[in-house]
């Protein structure tokens, strides 16, 4: 694999007028408790025949709650965009309510692999959970441009990798975990990440966005209102070459953390928000995109848990945000989007993979000023 090197590796190192007060990693971490661990797959160079490479594939692990919290539900939505994809455990998701389990995103034809390794390394985290059934939730985004998606590189031994190696603080950007192979706005694309202080009355609460940026097609892209990327065509293998897909191909999976207190149709509703975020940057959702998202909330732990001993009548509770407070968590998951598609493309490096096939770095000229004052937050 080979790479060219920036100077800087997040969108705020380059001045970008960014809206928002992000926490203190700018990243989905900063949600109390939250914690995500990579296992990157890198490996061979030149033409390889399927299933020996080359390889550019891996996964990304989300913990809600970290290891002491697997099996301890969360408020949780989801939304779809445009269903060209695919989010398991999704049908009991919209059912209940809530979450559980880790959340694992890999490419699309590794799905099994990490839903297997997540089973596992749940079931030997939290051995209370084995005399029940579980429905592991993993979204996939597709990599098969550069790498051999039909090899199964992927094995449930690398989603267990990605658990064991979940952490809380900065997390890694670009061609890491399961964004390793992707593109995004036909440049090396991938996993990027971004959070937001969000101030109601004398509560203080954060939102924090993880994306897997897999789409998008050149003339589309924007950055901070600028469109760059009708400028930028002239190195465009991805769309120049006859490829399999047409331009805005891929998919992009998000998800949402917060500590704020909410509902299920609430953190639906933050869900929904991801797609005006991706809007931001440019695209207008491709019928080949699969683009599906998730929104948790990290209060009310266990209240959503469910049991087959829950035979008797106990009622329970939950805290929750009115209805007519959302607004500003809304707005910080738009914002954390825009940026996390942006801390995506920067972070990337030039990669070569399948069939010598280059998936080229955003430019820096891209996200150079001078700004406009108007376009400069105050």
């Amino acid at each position: 694999m080979s790479s060219s090197p920036q100077d800087t590796r997040r969108a705020r190192d380059h001045g970008l007028p960014l809206e928002g007060e992000p926490g203190e990693w700018n990243a989905i971490t900063d949600v109390a408790g939250v914690e995500v661990g990579f296992r990157t797959l890198v490996a061979g160079d030149g033409d390889l025949r399927e299933g020996e490479g080359p390889v550019r594939t891996g996964v990304t692990a989300i913990l809600p709650r970290g290891r002491e919290g697997v099996g301890t539900s969360c408020a949780a939505g989801f939304h779809s965009l445009n269903g060209n994809g695919e989010l398991t455990g999704s049908h009991w998701l919209e059912e209940s309510g809530s979450l559980s389990l880790p959340i694992g995103i890999t490419n699309t034809h590794s799905v099994g692999a990490a839903h297997r390794g997540i089973l596992g390394w749940s079931l030997r985290t939290n051995p209370a959970l084995k005399p029940a059934w579980h429905l592991p939730v993993v979204g996939e985004t597709w990599d098969g441009y550069l790498n051999d998606i039909n090899g199964d590189h992927v094995q449930p031994e690398h989603a267990v990798a990605a658990l064991d190696a979940a952490a809380s603080g900065p997390i890694e950007e670009g061609s890491v975990g399961g964004g390793t192979g992707m593109n995004c706005y036909a440049f090396k694309g991938g996993t990027g990440t971004s959070s937001r202080r969000v101030r109601m009355g004398g509560s203080e609460y954060t939102v924090g966005v993880l994306l897997q940026a897999n789409f998008g097609s050149r003339k589309e892209l924007v950055v901070c209102g600028r469109r760059v990327g009708r400028d930028l065509l002239d190195d465009n293998p991805m769309e120049d070459d006859s490829w399999l897909a047409p331009p805005g191909a891929g998919s992009c999976i998000g998800i949402v953390a917060t500590d704020a207190p909410l509902l299920p149709g609430q953190c639906k509703a933050l869900a929904r928000r991801v797609g005006l975020g991706l809007a931001r940057t440019g695209t207008t959702g491709s019928h080949f995109s699969g683009d599906i998202f998730l929104a948790f909330s990290t209060a009310n732990p266990g209240s959503l848990d469910s049991s087959i001993h829950d035979q008797g009548s106990e009622l329970r509770n939950l805290e929750f945000l009115p209805w007519g407070a959302m607004d500003p968590l809304y707005e910080a998951v738009v914002q954390a989007t825009e940026e996390s598609v942006l801390n995506a493309l920067v972070a990337a490096r030039t990669t070569v993979g399948r069939d010598g096939h280059r998936s080229p770095a955003l430019p820096t000229s891209a996200l150079a000023g001078p700004w406009p004052p108007s376009q400069v937050p105050q």
